[in-house]
């Protein structure tokens, strides 16, 4: 039997550097599982193909969707899981992967990120995340901090872009009078540049680092090797 595809689904976004940078992530795990698998990309918003039709177009095989996503929030408990639901009605064969993080690796993605943009004592660290209205997707932020702080040494504390609280800007204020002097380094704990990533620049922070992906590298190692677990993982 052909192994299933992997599918990564990304949220998508209107930055053509973003888009450009998920999509070399894309490559990337393709070949890595250039002997083992399939790889296919789409998008849960923003652009196309959306899930619902990328399932439809692999309904002769067996697929892996794996949310190219950093926490497990209302995209992936709500919208992929309804859009796996509705193709194993239809007859599709397609199992859900876990989403990214938390991991270990995306930890030493975030310190290596850190020390590029001069990480140096006395700086209290800020984790950026996107936010998400679900609990789990929140706790899962929680986690990378608590993770990030025991790696660096450094006070790490986690602000919100969107759709949950603290919200980014607040933390930092709050941070300045907690730390009068130190430096605050705002940790990109976004995917690709984008609109957040924008905002994430703007929030107050004396350094903002660079999101996981880079518009002009490689996709890091850290980031294929997660995905590529998160498809084997999910194999029958």
């Amino acid at each position: 039997m052909p192994a299933p595809t992997l599918l990564a689904i990304s949220h998508g976004t209107s930055s053509a550097t973003g888009a450009a940078a998920v999509a070399g992530l894309v490559d990337a795990v393709a070949a890595r599982l250039d002997d083992e698998a399939p790889v296919r990309g789409g998008f849960v918003d923003v652009q196309q193909p959306d899930v619902p039709a990328c399932l439809d177009e692999l309904r002769e095989t067996s697929t892996v969707l794996v949310p190219l996503l950093l926490s497990a929030g209302f995209h992936v408990h709500v919208d992929l899981r309804e859009d796996v639901d509705a193709a194993l009605a239809d007859g599709i064969a397609v199992r859900l992967g876990g989403a990214l993080g938390p991991d270990t690796r995306l930890v030493d993605l975030l310190t290596r990120r850190l020390h590029e943009a001069g990480l140096a004592e006395g700086d209290v660290i800020v984790l950026a995340a996107a936010g998400s209205s679900d609990a789990r997707a929140v706790a899962d932020c929680e986690r990378t901090g608590a993770l990030l702080a025991e790696r660096t040494g450094h006070p790490v504390r986690v602000g919100y872009i969107a759709n949950a609280t603290p919200q980014l800007g607040d933390v930092v204020g709050s941070v300045r009078l907690e730390h009068p002097g130190a430096r605050i380094v705002t940790a990109s704990y976004l995917i690709a540049p984008g609109y957040f990533q924008t905002l994430a620049e703007k929030a107050g922070g004396d350094v903002t680092t660079a999101p996981l992906l880079l518009p002009d590298a490689a996709a890091p190692d850290e980031l294929v090797g997660i995905v590529v677990d998160r498809y084997r993982a999910a194999l029958p």
